[in-house]
């Protein structure tokens, strides 16, 4: 009998078995040329998968909400200006950090489900000089995606740093770091990247790096200091030992698994497939009568999808249901909504079949608490598509 229940949130997701197999190796040591040279490996495939010649790969153990401290800890300097963009929950967490390191922060938030009008951002970009701005590319809390190219072409023509949350949406979401002239793009290893949690990757640009060597004050945070990790991310790319914290050696043998597998797939095939799972998926929720978190679809991520429950349906009774068949969604995240919708992660080595089985699951649920639909229209939506 299966013992186990489809995990189907935002984070960490299901993983691959040879990715869970590097886990559960037995660990070398972190200076052992086997280990020097997965290290090594990482590093060239990150520019791979993030798009990028010329960025400098940070693997460092952490949190995505790391990887954004220690972006944030290497670029802010007491009293910069940051503008920060922000569509849920981690984008007024970006904003928190920013002030840890003394940062004015100016905060534009949107209305919730919806982006911050570009407009918007310019006006706030000619009105001040920044330093940097901070984007939050899929904020987990809404499901929002917001558009990062054209962000990022403001950045440039006002001359200010941007650094791109892609916790959500790094190998899910298309990036293009290199064309797009994002500075940082960051994310963590249990979203859609496939591995378990545990490390914080970031991706940063020379120009960024140079404004970086160029600071006036020290880093306010000893463990996030470029300082520290630039050397032992050129000394394992160089295939040479180094040392300044022991690196988690099994997750980063995981890493270089998962990495190499999504080399294979080609980043523009992933995108797509993410694509049509994450439409199949929306179109399915609308057939059965929900609504959708974002306001409009467009809005609506590739990742994760975040849908009110029903009207007079018990959001706990309607997850309860659904775990009770061997599938794990999430709860609401913004606080102020968190009781109204759920969220359900579709990212990584997601394929049609894991789809299929939590749309069954919310018909089921759906069924059970006398749900008014017509039974079998959601699979029906998601397969059309799936199938074409």
């Amino acid at each position: 009998m299966k013992r186990r229940k489809l995990l189907m949130i935002p984070g960490p997701i299901e993983f691959e078995p040879k990715v869970l197999a590097a886990l559960g190796a037995p660990t070398t040591s972190h200076v052992a040329p086997n280990f020097i040279e997965s290290f090594g490996n990482c590093i060239e495939m990150m520019r791979k998968v993030w798009l990028t010649s010329t960025g400098q790969p940070f693997i460092v153990s952490g949190t995505g909400t790391f990887a954004m401290d220690m972006a944030a800890a290497n670029l802010i300097e007491p009293h910069d200006n940051v503008l920060v963009i922000s569509t849920g929950y981690f984008g007024d967490r970006f904003a928190e950090i920013s002030k840890r390191y003394g940062a004015n922060v100016t905060i534009l938030a949107s209305e919730v489900g919806n982006v911050v009008a570009l407009e918007d951002i310019e006006k706030a970009l000619s009105a001040k000089k920044y330093k940097l701005i901070t984007i939050t590319h899929v904020d987990t809390s809404t499901g929002v995606l917001v558009n990062p190219k054209s962000i990022a072409e403001l950045a440039k023509k006002y001359n200010v740093l941007s650094i791109l949350d892609g916790v959500c949406s790094v190998a899910g979401e298309e990036i293009q770091q290199e064309e797009w002239g994002i500075d940082v793009v960051l994310t963590a290893s249990q979203k859609a990247i496939g591995v378990p949690p545990g490390l914080a990757l970031l991706v940063v640009s020379q120009k960024a790096m140079e404004i970086f060597k160029n600071r006036k004050t020290s880093v306010g945070n000893y463990y996030a200091d470029f300082n520290n990790w630039l050397p032992i991310m050129k000394a394992y790319e160089n295939r040479q030992p180094s040392y300044f914290g022991t690196p988690p050696v099994n997750l980063i043998a995981a890493l270089e698994v998962s990495l190499q597998q999504i080399v294979e797939e080609g980043m523009e095939k992933r995108f797509l497939r993410h694509q049509k799972i994450a439409v199949a998926f929306r179109e399915a929720m609308i057939a059965l009568g929900l609504k959708l978190l974002p306001v409009q679809k467009n809005l609506s991520a590739n990742t994760l999808t975040a849908v009110y429950f029903p009207e007079n349906i018990a959001g706990s009774a309607f997850l309860e249901h659904i775990s009770k068949i061997d599938v794990i969604l999430a709860g609401g995240l913004l606080p102020s909504h968190k009781t109204l919708y759920f969220r359900i992660g579709h990212m990584g080595s997601v394929n049609n079949n894991d789809i299929i089985a939590v749309i069954a699951a919310i018909e089921s649920a759906l069924f059970a608490n006398e749900f008014p639909f017509e039974m079998g229209i959601g699979l029906k939506t998601a397969l059309k598509i799936l199938n074409n």
